[in-house]
This record gives C-alpha cells, structure tokens and sequence, in this order.
C-alpha cells in the first residue's frame, strides 16, 4: 500500500507536501527556546507564522526578526529562505546530482513542474545552473553590503550582509538589523542599489539570464541584432519587468511628492531613488524604504497592483507573473480585434498559454478574495490594510502596512494558509489532484452561444 502510494501521488502533490514539511519542521526548531534571544520558547503559532514566510519566501511577521530571534533561530530562518527561494525539490535533486547520482524522468518531471517549464530536456544541467548562478549572486550580494553593514554593526554586519543578500535575492525581505526594514537607509544608495539589483535578478527568472548570457555571449556575431535574438519569454519578462518599475516609480513619485508622511522633505534625488525603490520592492520582494502605512491611497493601490502581477516565471518572485498579465492584456486586445491569435513580438502565442494565464490569474483573485473576506471577518481593520495584507501574502510579498502583527490567532492562521496557497502557486492548485494522464471526452456536450460581457 506504501509503494502504491507514493507511486500514484503526483508531481505537483509533492511538491505541495514538499513545504508542508519544511515548514513543519521549520517550526518545530524555531519553537524551540534555544531559537528565542530571551531563552524563552516563542508560542508555536508565532513560530509556525515565522516558518511559513521564510519558506514561502513572504516577509509578513509577527514578531521582529531582530529582537526575537537567536543566532540559531536566525539560521534556521535563512535556510528556510534559501530552501523555499530555490525550492524543496531543487535542493533535494542538485545535491543529489552533487553525489553524482542520476537524474530519472520522475526526478525531472518533478524539477519541470517545480520550475513550471515546458520541457524536461536538460533537467540535470538546469538544476547545476540554478544552484551555481544563485549562490554566486548572493555571495556578490553579500560582499557589496559589507562596507555599510561592516561599518554600522562590525564584524556583525558580515552576518547580516549574508542574511540580507539572501534574503533580497529570494524575494522574502526578512531583515535582522531593524524592525523597520530597511527604512535607515532610505538615503543611503548603495544598500538601495545591492537590494534592488538583487530583488530583480531573482525575480526576472532563471531562463531569462541563461537566454541574455547566450546573446551576449555572440554579441559579436549578432551586430547590434541581440533583442531580436531573444526568446519570446525573455523580451516579455524583461520589457514589461522594465516597464511596471518605471510607471510605478514615476506613480508613486507623483503621489507621494508632497506627502509629509513619506517624501516631503527629501530632496530631488533621494525622492527619486525612495520612488524607484517602492517600485522594485512591491515586486513580491518586501522590503519597505518609506513606511507603508504612511503612503498615500493612490500609491497604495498602485502598490497593490504591482503586488499582484509580481516577479517574472521560473524565478524567486511571487504574484500571478509579468508573462501572465502580458498574455491577459494581450488576449483582451485580440477579441476586442476580433483577431482568432494572440500575437507579441512578431510571434504567435498558444492557446494554452491563453488558458493558463486565466486559470492562474483566476486562482489568485479566488484566493485573495476569500482570504479577505475571512480576514475581515476576525479583524476590525479598515479594508485597505486589510486588502494590502491579503495581496501581500497572496503573492508573496511581505509588505505590511501594520496589521501583521496585530493579528489574532485566526488571523495569522488566516495569513499563513494564504501565504501557503501562493508559494505553491493557483496552477498547481487547480491540478494537483488530477491524474498525469487526461482523460479524453469521448461524449461532447451540445454549444450554445451565450451573451458574455
């Protein structure tokens, strides 16, 4: 019975259950005391919170990460976010693949639908890739916060460089040197900078930078032609990548010029660089400049927005994707066309990519909503902080504007399934009790046109 289970259970169900563990055991160390700085064991509702936003990679806390946890909690914490950035499933196949072990097709199947990639080739290269390219950014990551961090908390600073980088990289905006983010160094241009470059080198995705480093790589030959020698996916996730940072930062910027509470007081260019910097972040990264709570309604829903679409695929970013609005946005324009295909870039888009991004964006809009409703029901929070939580944890982000650690117990339990349900992604929601194998309809209903719109 064992072995047939676990030979009926289907890729994207572990994958889900993969989480479900490491967040589990996550919060069995974390509750215990030698993971609280006052040697006092942290209830287990806060440590369970704690397990599920580092390994779902959100940022939302309970408790402040810096006063709360020890050298040890803070460890556990890191490795939960390096875990959940990378995914279970990357972990377990790259040091296997260390061991020199082979790669079969269950193992690939598993490392295609963690990644959500259509192909299988290449799987064990793929994963060598992914785990190389991301400890070398880290670690440059790491090195170009030393000189600040060095500076302000000595040879602490080299932890909280590692911490941080990895942290940024990951998109979990989880911080140990403040319990308001990285609000002191809102002026300071290399921490915002490091941070920035990070939080979008792991959020334009995997794919992306293999496909630039191959055209850069035959720059020479290419003579000035290298955009054209991209794939479909990476002009997507880089111009619209390119694109909602510039309009956010020039939104925010405007709604936030002559507001005491954030940007009125700094000067041109620290106003510009604040702007920008909310703009990255809000890209399911977390980590706030200019207190959330203090902004304008107008910029917390632009805020909202760019929660929502998110980082790129196959990357450390959360929401529903660049590649997905893009092909939403795109459809809408076709049937308003009255066009049969969808086209971008001089290239047709299928139609199941259509139906994906649907179905993604569907499951992420049921999972906000409901996760509202109920959040509303045990909260007296006003709606918009209410809707910034939910958004936030639905797609991963982190990003508070105050209410996480004002929540009761159904609440966080509240939280905690959202920021679950988001990591693993709608799509593998929608299937993961499906079997590999579809079944045909042999038997086809009647059509009948209705009025839609």
């Amino acid at each position: 019975m064992k072995n047939k289970f676990r030979l009926n259970l289907s890729t994207t169900q572990k994958i889900m259950l993969s989480f479900i563990v490491v967040i589990l055991a996550g919060s069995v160390l974390l509750a215990l005391p030698i993971s609280s700085a006052s040697g006092e064991a942290v209830s287990y509702m806060d440590a369970l919170f704690t397990a599920t936003t580092a390994t779902c990679v959100t940022g939302l806390v309970t408790v402040p990460t810096v006063s709360t946890w020890s050298m040890f909690g803070q460890v556990i914490i890191l490795l939960l976010i390096q875990i959940g950035g990378l995914g279970v499933i990357t972990i377990v196949t790259g040091f296997a693949v260390g061991m020199q072990h082979r790669m079969g097709i269950g193992d690939s199947m598993l490392i295609q639908d963690a990644f959500n990639l259509n192909t299988m080739s290449g799987m064990r290269e793929f994963v060598k890739k992914v785990i190389k390219g991301t400890f070398i950014v880290e670690a440059v990551g790491a090195v170009f916060y030393m000189p600040v961090f060095v500076a302000d908390y000595g040879v602490k600073g080299i932890w909280i460089s590692i911490f941080n980088s990895i942290s940024a990289f990951c998109n979990a905006g989880i911080d140990i040197f403040a319990e308001d983010s990285l609000c002191v160094y809102v002026h300071n241009p290399l921490i915002n900078l490091v941070t920035a470059a990070l939080i979008i080198l792991g959020g334009v995705g995997y794919i992306v930078w293999w496909d630039v480093i191959r055209v850069w790589k035959d720059r020479k030959k290419l003579k000035g032609k290298c955009w054209q020698r991209l794939t479909l996916h990476s002009k997507i996730a880089l111009s619209v990548t390119g694109g909602l940072i510039l309009a956010g930062a020039i939104l925010i910027f405007v709604f936030e010029y002559n507001n005491p509470l954030t940007m009125a007081d700094y000067t041109m260019g620290q106003k510009i660089q604040a702007s920008l910097f909310q703009s990255i972040t809000t890209r399911t990264a977390g980590f706030a400049s200019i207190p959330q709570q203090n902004l304008s309604n107008a910029s917390s829903m632009i805020s909202l927005l760019l929660m929502f679409i998110g980082g790129s695929p196959v990357g450390t970013a959360g929401g529903i994707k660049t590649v997905t609005i893009t092909i939403l946005v795109m459809s809408a324009f076709a049937t308003i066309k009255n066009q049969n295909e969808v086209s971008l870039f001089n290239r047709t888009i299928s139609k199941q990519a259509v139906s994906k991004a649907v179905a993604v964006t569907s499951m992420s809009f049921i999972i906000m909503f409901v996760s509202t409703v109920l959040l509303s029901a045990v909260t007296e929070a006003n709606a918009l902080d209410i809707l910034f939580e939910t958004i936030s944890a639905t797609a991963t982000v982190g990003l508070s504007r105050n209410l996480t650690g004002t929540l009761n117990v159904w609440g966080k339990v509240i939280i905690i399934v959202t920021m679950y349900l988001g990591r693993v992604g709608p799509i593998s929601l929608a299937t993961a009790f499906n079997s590999r194998k579809e079944i045909p309809n042999i038997i086809k209903n009647p059509t009948e046109k209705i009025s839609v719109g």
